[in-house]
Parts: structure tokens; C-alpha cells; sequence
């Protein structure tokens, strides 16, 4: 596994501290030092491969590690903070990223057995230990970046391998759930796409609800269990994360950018914003603004 491990490596070696395209159709690739405030995101449903270096994510009150040879599996759109290290000998952060694409689940799904078991009660992301095959179909992915030729018709290949070795796996249930349209993790997914939608707007739980079919505390049950937030609480880190892009890349005010994500005050929004991120609004935007602007030189 170690010589697949460093043909990855060197394969991504041209990645920057950003999402960097492979050119690869959902490849995505990132190294070294990443900004905090772009770790500090809502994040898509995917695959995360490290290759070297670690990253810890935190979702509400659960952190995860993940290492080398490990990947993170993220079912459902979470709004999380995160952050990245270099290894213990210096070599920076390095990994790779999958986008999951749901009709390519159903699609192999359809080719595959069915199961009946449902994880209701578990969280919709999680870390797993990397197998020799699934690396493997990694390798071969990678590799077509230097047969950019050979893409449109093996990449689809290599994807549906990944896909199917994750399945194989402890988190595959993950991949199974996203993909079937009656399962609670769906109809959570679907109620995460309409509170992102509308995040600037007052909430109504009881409207959730009956477009998920669920019972009231049905819903708030099932919508906990896989992001680890109420409904509620799932929409104030989105305003947070949001406003605080705003205070970082468009220059907003504290209380333009707690008015603009949806907040009546200013002083809740700080409130709420300081118990999130250890540091007021203010301090925080100078804080990184800083850090930003040290990075560039």
C-alpha cells in the first residue's frame, strides 16, 4: 500500500492549498496550508482520501481526525469547521476528493444485492481505514491526468470502483441511504436543500416535516441523528458560516452581515457567532484578515 500511497502522492504533487481540478470529472485535489475561513464551509457530499498530513472536522460537537491511508465519507450536505496539519516530518497536507454524484449510486446500486438494514440513528459522516483496493482504484483514476484521452471513457469505470469499494466498506451504508429516495437520511437531505435555500428565513420545523412525510419529532429524531443539529441549529451554523464569508470577502459589518444571513440583532448574532467560532465577530474578521494577508506575502 506504501508505493500506491507515494504514486498517489506524486500524481497529485501539483495541488494547491485550495480545491485544485484534475480535470477528472467530481476529482478534486488540495495541499498544504489551507485558510481557515475556507475549511469553515458547508460541505458537499464526498469522499476525502488523505495522502499526507491530517485534518480534524468538526460537525457540532463531533470531531474526527483523519490520517494517512484513511478516508472521511460525508453523506449529506454539513456545515462544519475544519483543519489541516502537516505530517510530523513537514510534508504538507495532501488529499483527494470524490464528489458524490446520487444517480451514480443508483445506477450501481441497481447492479448490486439489496440490503433491508437501516442506521437511522447514525451520523451521515464518519472515517474509515483505506483498503489496498479501494487505493488501488484510486491509483488507476489519478493516473488518467497524464492520458486526459483515455477520461470520458475510463473515469466513469474507476469512479463506479470507488463507489462499489466504499460500499464494501463500514460507511457504505452511507452511499446506500443518499441513494434510495425513501430512506429518513433522503428526506433529511431534502430538508437540508430547502433550509440552505431559504437559510436567511425564519424556520418552520412543522413545514419540514410533512414535505419529509415524518412526524414532528420523527423529523427533529431523525434530522439529529445524521447531522449531530436540530433543524434550528443546522441553520444558524449555516448564517454563521455565511456571514462570516461575508465579513472576509466582501468586506461587510458585523451588523450588515448578521441582518443580511437573517438576524433581527446584532447582539444575538455576536452572541451566537462568539460561542462558534471562540472570538467575536470583529476580532475574529481581524484575526483572519490578518492571517490572509500574511499568507500572501
Amino acid at each position: 500500500m506504501n508505493n500506491q500511497l507515494n504514486e498517489l502522492r506524486s500524481l497529485a504533487s501539483n495541488a494547491e492549498n485550495r480545491r485544485t481540478e484534475t480535470g477528472i470529472p467530481r476529482i478534486a485535489m488540495i495541499q498544504g496550508e489551507i485558510p481557515e475561513h475556507m475549511l469553515a464551509a458547508v460541505y458537499d457530499p464526498m469522499i476525502n482520501l488523505i495522502l499526507q498530513g491530517s485534518k480534524t472536522m468538526t460537525v457540532g460537537d463531533r470531531t474526527l481526525r483523519y490520517d494517512p491511508a484513511t478516508y472521511f465519507v460525508m453523506s449529506i450536505e454539513l456545515p462544519a469547521v475544519g483543519a489541516v496539519h502537516p505530517s510530523s516530518s513537514g510534508e504538507p497536507y495532501l488529499a483527494l476528493s470524490l464528489t458524490l454524484e446520487p444517480a451514480m449510486l443508483s445506477m450501481l446500486l441497481a447492479d448490486l444485492p439489496k440490503t433491508t438494514r437501516r442506521y437511522e440513528n447514525d451520523p451521515g459522516f464518519s472515517v474509515a481505514d483505506v483498503t489496498t483496493e479501494l487505493i488501488d482504484a484510486w491509483v488507476r483514476m489519478l493516473r488518467l491526468m497524464n492520458s486526459p484521452e483515455e477520461i470520458a471513457a475510463l473515469a466513469p469505470v474507476y469512479e463506479r470502483e470507488i463507489l462499489y469499494r466504499v460500499l464494501q466498506g463500514p460507511h457504505g451504508w452511507m452511499l446506500r441511504e443518499i441513494a434510495a429516495p425513501d430512506t429518513a437520511m433522503a428526506r433529511v437531505s431534502q430538508a437540508i436543500q430547502q433550509i440552505r435555500q431559504d437559510f436567511a428565513e425564519p424556520i418552520r420545523v412543522e413545514s419540514l416535516a410533512q414535505k419529509a412525510a415524518m412526524s414532528v419529532s420523527a423529523f427533529h429524531r431523525h434530522f439529529k441523528a445524521v447531522t449531530t443539529l436540530s433543524p434550528l441549529q443546522y441553520q444558524k451554523r449555516v448564517r454563521l458560516l455565511q456571514a462570516r464569508t461575508l465579513m472576509i470577502s466582501s468586506a461587510k459589518s458585523v451588523t450588515d452581515a448578521a441582518f443580511e444571513v437573517g438576524y433581527e440583532s446584532a447582539t444575538q448574532f455576536s452572541r451566537d457567532y462568539t460561542k462558534v467560532f471562540g472570538l467575536s465577530p470583529a476580532r475574529d474578521t481581524v484575526r483572519m484578515l490578518s492571517e490572509i494577508k500574511g499568507a500572501g506575502g
